[in-house]
């Protein structure tokens, strides 16, 4: 998968886990979480939604980086990446 496919992926993940979210309005770099007002049982949800759409397993300590689109994209892309 590469970036661009990973960032959609990201979105399409998020809307829905946030229905109606604006995934369009967020920058790059904010942290979503925050922005769409997901408590921890959302992005846990989040998190398990993207670990079902990509095949991998997603580490608690990585946690940080799935905060926003650019980290949590290219983090999807290095890891799904053939190589």
């Amino acid at each position: 998968m590469n970036r661009d496919e990973a960032l959609e992926l990201i979105k399409d993940v998020l809307t829905d886990v946030v229905p109606g979210a604006d995934t369009a309005a967020l920058a790059p770099d904010e942290n979503f979480r925050d922005n769409l007002e997901m408590d921890s049982l959302d992005f846990l949800n989040f998190i398990e939604a993207l670990s079902e759409r990509t095949g991998l397993a997603l580490p608690e300590s990585d946690y940080p980086v799935l905060n926003a689109l650019d980290s949590s994209a290219d983090y999807v892309a290095s890891r799904t990446s053939v190589k």
